[in-house]
């Protein structure tokens, strides 16, 4: 079964967005980019909130821009043709290779994980991410740590009412001193 994996780059206070909106600190040096490119390359589809779907709209056309490098263009290349669900109740159309989901989140990760595919199913966008985390539809979280604290905004990590244990899988500290922290979701077996 394939997995549920929200990754967002967070301020050090928990933040993925700063108190006005801004999110400039996350711009990534070529290390960290090269690394989210490798990242995005093991993803089947893609679930976004309405808010990281136009922010991302960019890449629908950025290999278009003569400006780009050659990094970028790759980035370009892989996220076009990525298939996007996106969760909105007020787009009434979305672009490129997206579809606005057609049911809610837990028929659509349900129906996506039934799906043959090796790739992941990842999901953007702290509100949908919030979602799906309380109803228990997240296996992993990555997290691009990035030195800075920006004192408010709209947080990584949903408001819960429960616990959830969770294992570490990988760590990383890059040049930039931005720490990549990988966690899986610590799912209990049932004792027969």
């Amino acid at each position: 079964m394939r997995s549920v994996t929200y990754s967002m780059s967070v301020s050090l206070d928990g933040y993925i967005v700063g108190p006005e909106g801004d999110f400039n600190w996350t711009a990534p040096d070529e290390e960290v980019f090269r690394f989210w490119i490798d990242e995005i390359r093991q993803v089947d589809v893609h679930l976004l909130g309405r808010r990281l779907y136009e922010t991302m709209l960019y890449w629908e056309t950025a290999d278009q821009d003569p400006s780009l490098d050659d990094s970028m263009l790759e980035w370009a290349a892989i996220w076009k043709p990525l298939p996007k669900v996106v969760f909105s109740t007020t787009l009434s159309t979305v672009q490129g290779n997206a579809r606005l989901a057609s049911g809610g989140l837990a028929e659509e990760i349900e129906r996506l994980r039934a799906e043959p595919g090796e790739g992941d199913i990842a999901i953007g966008g702290a509100t949908l991410a919030a979602e799906a985390a309380a109803l228990g539809l997240i296996d992993e979280y990555q997290a691009m740590v990035h030195p800075v604290l920006v004192g408010g905004g709209i947080p990584f990590f949903p408001q819960r009412e429960r616990r959830v244990d969770l294992e570490l899988v990988e760590t990383r500290t890059f040049s930039s001193r931005v720490v990549y922290l990988h966690y899986r979701v610590a799912r209990r077996q049932a004792v027969l």
